[in-house]
């Protein structure tokens, strides 16, 4: 563990497979003294998704069912897990959706790439509504998008740009960057902080919502890469760092980090979440697994992904349950508590 202070996120046959977690337990402010332990059986099951979909980011969904972006079909998928089949909704010529998150109104929300858009979808009517870029902007490369707790979605873009729509005017704004490209995932706290990660920039950037301004908060690490962040019930900011292999948490009441090394030979942290008890959940792609920490106890736990190249580039769950989309193998995967 590494600390320190503020220096500035159609039908198809289910697949079950049972494997055994590894708990890694870290003890130590230097990461030494590693134990491993064999866990209890956990079951992992994966739900295919039509060829050639490439889910990105997936989405529980009121009533049961998981959204997915089907990022190379340009559309929004839907899943029902009962049955385990699929529908895909088309989003229009052209796109090319990256995340999707369920708002306050029950709809998808996604960032589109392709569109340069954030679409909305009726979770209903399957309606498509646009909330295209403002003119002469040029392609952002939309990434992902969070609610702030007034009901306004906001917006990152890797080309170096950050934003927001106020969805019962229609309006978007957009911010340049701090450092340029970069920004990736987001997310809102309790407290309604709102949070970024910038990839190329390797920082956590904190939005101001009254005024849009953005602060970049410094990670121990030099170029870490910091991915996708994650908020937990304190408010604290959990983050992926692609290029160190670590998982880092800010302190926002202190301005203080710590860092943890996630276990394997080579780490590759991408997604980060916390799931409704506090625990940390990454997809790491160099083991291809999730992995579960334990924030009291600074333990982990690697639960090995079935398919092998899954590819998982976003985490989302609700009680009980953690999704992640395999991008790499057209498939969906869940865990759930026992």
């Amino acid at each position: 563990m590494r600390t320190g202070g503020d220096r500035g996120c159609s039908s198809n046959q289910v697949l079950v497979v049972m494997f055994s977690a590894v708990a890694i337990g870290i003890a130590g402010a230097t990461g030494g003294g590693a134990l491993q332990a064999q866990g209890a059986p956990t079951a992992l099951r994966e739900y295919p998704v039509p060829g050639g979909s490439h889910p990105h980011d997936v989405a529980p969904a009121p009533g049961g069912a998981v959204w997915y972006t089907a990022q190379t079909a340009g559309a929004l998928g839907r899943l029902d897990p009962a049955t385990g089949k699929t529908q895909q909704i088309k989003l229009g010529e052209g796109s090319a959706p990256h995340g999707v998150i369920v708002g306050p109104d029950g709809a998808a929300w996604i960032t589109d790439g392709g569109l340069n858009a954030i679409v909305r979808v009726s979770s209903t009517t399957e309606e498509i509504r646009r909330f295209p870029l403002p003119a002469g902007r040029g392609l952002g490369n939309l990434n992902t998008a969070t609610f702030d707790r007034q009901g306004i979605l906001w917006f990152t873009g890797q080309n170096g740009i950050y934003g927001r729509v106020t969805p019962t005017t229609g309006r978007v704004e957009v911010w340049d960057a701090p450092r340029g490209r970069g920004p990736y995932g987001m997310t809102t706290t309790p407290q309604g902080g709102i949070y970024f990660a910038s990839l190329a920039g390797s920082y956590v950037g904190r939005i101001d919502p009254r005024t849009g301004a953005a602060t970049v908060l410094q990670p121990p690490t030099a170029d870490q890469g910091a991915r996708r962040v994650w908020s937990d019930s304190r408010g604290r900011i959990w983050v992926s760092e692609w290029n160190a292999g670590n998982l880092a948490l800010y302190d926002p009441s202190s301005g203080r980090w710590k860092e943890w090394r996630v276990p394997g030979e080579q780490p590759k942290p991408y997604a980060v979440y916390v799931d409704d008890q506090d625990m940390v959940w990454a997809s790491d792609w160099g083991a291809n697994a999730f992995v579960r920490f334990n924030p009291a106890k600074e333990t982990f736990e690697v639960f090995p992904f079935p398919t092998p190249g899954a590819g998982v580039r976003q985490i989302l769950g609700r009680p009980g349950e953690v999704w992640g989309a395999e991008s790499g193998v057209d498939k969906l995967v869940v865990w759930r508590r026992r």
